[in-house]
C-alpha cells in the first residue's frame, strides 16, 4: 500500500484542464455560491429556534378530528362562558383539621391571586368533608404563558400558607405547565445532546476533525432551514406544530442528513483513490450517491406522508413537517456537503488522507474493504442458509414479547417523567375531594332535555354531583338535583336560569375518580352509551383522552398496512424486481415486530412504565420501517450495481463488504440521535426513543449485516425476478452451499 503522504503525479494535477470540464472560475463559483446560500438560510433561520413556542400548541383537543364529540364540546365552551380560561385547581392540605385562622390566612393570600398576570378570576375556598383540605378553582388565560402563571400562583401561595399547610396546583393548567416545562429543553439540551453524540461517533468513524465538522454543519444547516420553513407554515396556520413534533423534527433531520452525508463521504473517498482531480471525483461521487439518497429520502417521505390519512391531527401534521425536514436533509447532503468537500479536497480527511492509488484500485476490482466485513462476507458465502435461519429464529424469539405490548393509553398525570406538582396535587385532591373535581364531564343537550340528562348523570355511580352552566349564578353554575335546578343563597332566592346557546344547555358532572383514570374513562363511555341516539354530546378532559386514544388506534390500524404497501411499490420501481422488495419489506417488518416485543419486556419489567400511548407504535413503525428501508436501499442498490458486473452472489458479498462500514456508522448515528429524545422527560418521547434506537441497532447489526445478505445469497439470481438479472450466467446456476 502506498504511503498516503506521497505527492500525486503531476499529470493528474487538479490544475490540468480536461475536455468537458467547466472553467476553473465556474468550478470555484458553483460550490462557493451553494455554501453562501446555505449560510444565508442558516443565518435567517437560526433565531427561530427560540421562537417555536410562538406557533406551537400542546392543547390535546386542537389535534382531535373536528367531528369528535370532545372537539365539538370544546368549541362550544366559549359560547357558554365569557371566560377563555383553562382551570387550575389549588389544593391546600393540612396535617390535621384546618382551623378558622388557617382559612383566614389562606383567603387573604387567595384574594391577591387576581393581581398575577394571566389569572382571570378566583373561586371561593371550598372545604373538604373531612375538614383537612381546601379547594380553589383559578381559571388561567389559555392564550397566555400558562406555565409562568402556574409557577407564580404556586410560589405565592406556598410562601403565604401557614406552617403545616401544603399547597399544590393541579388540574388541566397544572398538567399543561408540566408539559411546557418538560418541552423547554427541546431548543437547547436535546439539540446539544444529539449533536454531541453524532460528533463523537463521527470522530471515531473518520478519525478526523474537519470531516465531522463538515457533516455536522450539513445536518445543522438542513435543520435550521427546515425549521424556518415549518415555522412560517405554522404561523400561517397551514401546519400544526407541537412540542413532540418539534422534537421529532430535530432528531429526524439530524439523523437523516448525517446518514446521507455518510453515504456521500464514503463514495467521495472511494473516488479520490482512483481520481486525483477534485471536480471529477465530486461528479462521480454525486452521480453514484444521487440515486440511493434520493430513493432513501423519497421512501421516508412517502412513509411520513401516509400519516396524512390520520384522523388525529397530531399524527397528520407530523407527516408534512417531518417530510419538509427530510427534503432539506437530502438537499444539504447533495449540495452543501459536496461543495464543502470539493473546496477542501483531501484535506477534509486529515490526518487520514485518502491515497491516490489507481493501480491498487484496479487490482482490487473496485472493492476496497478489509477486516470484519470481509470476514462476514466469507462466512455468508460458506453457510448462507444457516446464517439466515439462525438470525430469523433470534428475531422471532424477541418478537414473542409483542403479546405483552399494550398500547391502550397513558393517564395524563403520567405523561411527564420525574417529579410533578400537578401529579402530587391530583393524589391529594383524590384523598379529600371527588377525584374529578375541576375536570368534569361536560354534557351538551337540548334545553328541553336538561332534566332527563341530569337524571342520567345523577344515576351514574361515577358522578358525584351535577351542575348546569348559568350566567345568573354568581359561581357561573347552579346545582341540579332530581327535583330540578336549585338556588344557592338565602331562603327565597330564586333558582337561576340555565345559559341557553342555540337551544342547548351545558351540564357538568363531577367525576368520582380522577379525570385521567381508567375508572373515569369507563364512566364517560357509559354516559355516551346512555345518550347514544340522541342529541347529547359528551366532552371534557376525560372525553378528550378517550377520543384521542380511539383516533390513535384507528390511525395505527389504517396507516401501517398503507405504509408497507407504498414502500413496497417504491422498492419495486427502484430495483426493477418483485422478489427482492418483498424480501426487504418482510425482513424490515420482522425487525419492527421484534423491536416492539423486546421493548414491551423492557418497559414492563425494567422501567415499569404505567402504559404506552397508542400513537407510540405508529410513530415507531413509520420511523423504523421508513428509515430501516434506507439501509436496505444503501445495501441493495450497491449489490445490484456490483451484480451487473460480477453476478448476483459475488455482487452480494462485494456490496456487503463495501457498504458494511457506512451502514454501521449510519445506524449508530441514527440510534444515537433518536436516543437523545430520552433527555426530554415526556413518556411518549422516551418510549419512541428506546424503540427506534434499539430497532435501528438491531436492523444494522442483524438484519442488514446478516439476514438480508444471507437470504439473498441463498436465493441467488432469482431474487431479481422478473428483471434480466434473474437470468444468471452459467457460472451462477449452481445452488448455494447447504449449511
Amino acid at each position: 500500500m502506498s504511503d498516503h503522504r506521497r505527492t500525486p503525479p503531476a499529470a493528474h494535477s487538479s490544475e490540468t484542464p480536461r475536455l468537458g470540464y467547466p472553467p476553473k472560475w465556474l468550478r470555484i463559483l458553483i460550490p462557493s455560491f451553494l455554501i453562501l446560500a446555505w449560510l444565508a438560510g442558516a443565518a435567517i433561520g437560526g433565531p427561530y429556534f427560540g421562537r417555536v413556542s410562538e406557533v406551537a400548541s400542546n392543547d390535546q383537543t386542537s389535534y382531535l378530528p373536528s367531528s369528535a364529540d370532545a372537539t365539538r364540546v370544546q368549541a362550544m365552551l366559549g359560547d357558554f362562558s365569557d371566560s377563555n380560561g383553562i382551570p387550575a385547581i389549588v389544593v391546600f392540605v393540612a396535617d390535621g383539621e384546618i382551623t378558622p385562622a388557617h382559612t383566614a390566612a389562606l383567603q387573604s393570600a387567595v384574594d391577591e391571586l387576581v393581581e398575577i398576570d394571566g389569572v382571570l378570576e378566583v373561586s371561593p375556598l371550598l372545604p373538604s368533608e373531612d375538614g383537612r383540605a381546601l379547594q380553589l378553582f383559578v381559571p388561567i388565560d389559555a392564550d397566555g404563558e400558562i406555565g409562568t402563571t402556574v409557577d407564580a400562583i404556586s410560589a405565592h401561595l406556598r410562601d403565604a400558607a401557614p406552617q403545616g399547610i401544603e399547597t399544590f396546583v393541579t388540574g388541566p393548567a397544572g398538567f399543561t405547565a408540566d408539559l411546557v416545562e418538560a418541552f423547554a429543553g427541546i431548543d437547547g439540551i436535546l439539540l446539544l445532546v444529539a449533536l454531541a453524540a453524532v460528533f463523537v461517533i463521527l470522530i471515531v468513524v473518520y478519525r478526523s476533525i474537519l470531516l465531522p465538522i463538515a457533516v455536522l454543519a450539513t445536518s445543522l444547516f438542513a435543520l435550521t432551514v427546515a425549521l424556518l420553513t415549518v415555522w412560517w407554515l405554522a404561523k400561517a396556520e397551514i401546519l400544526l406544530l407541537s412540542g413532540q413534533t418539534q422534537g421529532i423534527l430535530f432528531i429526524l433531520v439530524i439523523g437523516a442528513a448525517t446518514d446521507y452525508s455518510l453515504l456521500y463521504v464514503a463514495r467521495y473517498r472511494e473516488e479520490l483513490r482512483s481520481e486525483n482531480v477534485k471536480w471529477v471525483a465530486t461528479h462521480r461521487a454525486l452521480k453514484a450517491s444521487f440515486e440511493p439518497i434520493l430513493a432513501s429520502g423519497s421512501t421516508v417521505i412517502a412513509g411520513l406522508l401516509c400519516l396524512l390519512l390520520s384522523d388525529l391531527k397530531s399524527n397528520s401534521t407530523l407527516g408534512p413537517v417531518a417530510s419538509i425536514g427530510i427534503v432539506f436533509a437530502m438537499l444539504s447532503a447533495l449540495t452543501l456537503l459536496p461543495s464543502i468537500l470539493f473546496l477542501f479536497g483531501r484535506v477534509a480527511f486529515w490526518p487520514k488522507l485518502p491515497v491516490y492509488e489507481p493501480e491498487v484500485v484496479a487490482a482490487e476490482g473496485g472493492m476496497h474493504a478489509t477486516g470484519m466485513w470481509v470476514w462476514i462476507g466469507r462466512k455468508i458465502r460458506q453457510r448462507p442458509r444457516a446464517i439466515w435461519l439462525v438470525t430469523t429464529a433470534v428475531l422471532l424469539v424477541g418478537a414473542a414479547g409483542l403479546t405483552q405490548f399494550e398500547a391502550t393509553g397513558v393517564p395524563q398525570s403520567d405523561l411527564v417523567i420525574g417529579t410533578s406538582q400537578a401529579r402530587d396535587g391530583q393524589r391529594a385532591l383524590g384523598e379529600h375531594f371527588p377525584g374529578g373535581s375541576g375536570s368534569p364531564a361536560l354534557v351538551v343537550v337540548p334545553q328541553d332535555s336538561l332534566q332527563s340528562a341530569a337524571d342520567v348523570l345523577l344515576g351514574s355511580a361515577g358522578i358525584d354531583g351535577v351542575t348546569v352552566t348559568s350566567a345568573d349564578s354568581p359561581s357561573g353554575s347552579a346545582p341540579v338535583t332530581a327535583e330540578g335546578i336549585i338556588a344557592v343563597g338565602p331562603p327565597g332566592t330564586p333558582a337561576p336560569e340555565p345559559t341557553v346557546v342555540e337551544g342547548m344547555v351545558m351540564l357538568q358532572g363531577t367525576l368520582t375518580d380522577a379525570a385521567d383514570s381508567a375508572e373515569a374513562e369507563a364512566t364517560v363511555r357509559e354516559l355516551r352509551e346512555e345518550f347514544a341516539g340522541g342529541d347529547a354530546l359528551v366532552g371534557g378532559v376525560t372525553a378528550t383522552a378517550i377520543d384521542t386514544n380511539d383516533a390513535s388506534i384507528h390511525d395505527r390500524n389504517l396507516i401501517v398496512p398503507v405504509v408497507l404497501a407504498v414502500i413496497l411499490v417504491i422498492l419495486m420501481a427502484l430495483l426493477r424486481s418483485i422478489v427482492a422488495p418483498v424480501l426487504l419489506v418482510a425482513t424490515t417488518a420482522l425487525s419492527f415486530v421484534t423491536a416492539l416485543g423486546v421493548s414491551a419486556l423492557v418497559f414492563n419489567g425494567i422501567f415499569q412504565f404505567p402504559g404506552v400511548d397508542p400513537a407510540v407504535p405508529l410513530y415507531s413503525f413509520v420511523f423504523l420501517v421508513a428509515l430501516g428501508i434506507d439501509y436496505n436501499i444503501f445495501l441493495v442498490t450497491r449489490v445490484r450495481e456490483e451484480a451487473l458486473t460480477h453476478g448476483t452472489r459475488e455482487g452480494i458479498i462485494r456490496g456487503l463488504s463495501v457498504t458494511g462500514g457506512v451502514i454501521t456508522s449510519a445506524g449508530l448515528v441514527l440510534a444515537a440521535t433518536f436516543a437523545a429524545l430520552s433527555v426530554i422527560p415526556i413518556l411518549f418521547l422516551v418510549q419512541i426513543a428506546f424503540i427506534v434506537a434499539f430497532g435501528v441497532l438491531m436492523d444494522t447489526f442483524l438484519v442488514r449485516a446478516l439476514l438480508v445478505p444471507a437470504l439473498m445469497y441463498d436465493i441467488g439470481p432469482r431474487v431479481w425476478w422478473p428483471s434480466q438479472l434473474s437470468r444468471p450466467p452459467l457460472s451462477e446456476q449452481q445452488p448455494a452451499e447447504a449449511p
